[in-house]
């Protein structure tokens, strides 16, 4: 059984860049955890962190609730942008 901090990380209702972590843990796995060969997984990684933070900072100012859109509703977020 995972500690619950754990398990808030895998949902992705709460962590909208699980496929990231994922995908760089993988990376790192692969690699030996030799950082610099996974560079880009991590720019992925980063980026999705500072996009939905945004996007939560913004829902926060306008009083809107969940301050982090849940799952389905980010996928109509991404899918408004292109």
């Amino acid at each position: 059984r995972m500690p619950r901090h754990a398990q808030r990380l895998r949902d992705h209702d709460i962590n909208p860049c699980v496929a990231e972590t994922d995908a760089t843990t993988k990376c790192m796995d692969e690699n030996n955890y030799k950082k610099d060969m996974c560079t880009a997984y991590f720019m992925r990684y980063k980026n999705c962190r500072k996009f939905w933070h945004g996007i939560m900072m913004q829902r926060r100012r306008n009083g809107v609730k969940p301050e982090m859109p849940p799952a389905d509703e980010r996928k109509k977020i991404l899918e408004s942008m292109g």
